[in-house]
């Protein structure tokens, strides 16, 4: 009798475990983090996402990982296409738009990107895109972007966010 119920109960809970396996619009796409047009870090989805279509931008952060330094949203019932040719500079300005106050940038410092997005029906894309970067100093006293790959897991000097030494 109890292996009569240990079967159907068995059964049940491997399809519930099924259901909650992670699709992939559960996924954090990639970002892309460039130079912008005036200089400073501009932002966009990554290459090979945007062949997956254009999601709907929703609202986009930039912190140290410990304290938020920038963040700008869409009141919901707006939204716009986000393609990859697209880039939002940070701490843009667009008096309709809700953001905070953007605090300045270190050189030799790591950010970490967040895109919220929303995704039309039917499509298999990710609801939000990651990416890290910083800020390097030159030795002729300008800044560049870098954005910092996904293999780089060791130390600053290995992210290239150093400035060059003399």
């Amino acid at each position: 009798m109890k292996s009569r119920m240990l079967i159907p109960g068995t059964l049940l809970a491997l399809t519930a475990f099924a259901a909650l396996k992670p699709s992939s619009a559960a996924r954090a796409g990639e970002a892309e983090v460039r130079e912008g047009p005036r200089g400073g870090p501009c932002f966009t989805i990554g290459a090979h996402e945007a062949r997956l279509g254009s999601p709907d931008f929703r609202a986009l952060s930039v912190s140290d990982g410990a304290r938020l330094m920038w963040k700008m949203s869409l009141p919901l019932e707006r939204s716009f296409p986000l393609h990859g040719a697209m880039c939002v500079p940070y701490g843009g300005r667009v008096a309709s738009l809700p953001r905070t106050r953007a605090a300045a940038l270190e050189t030799g410092k790591v950010y970490y990107l967040h895109i919220d997005t929303r995704v039309a029906k039917g499509k298999a894309m990710p609801l939000a895109y990651e990416a890290r970067f910083c800020l390097v100093g030159q030795v002729d006293g300008t800044v560049l972007v870098r954005q910092i790959g996904g293999a780089d897991r060791e130390g600053r000097d290995q992210y290239g966010c150093l400035p060059p030494k003399r």
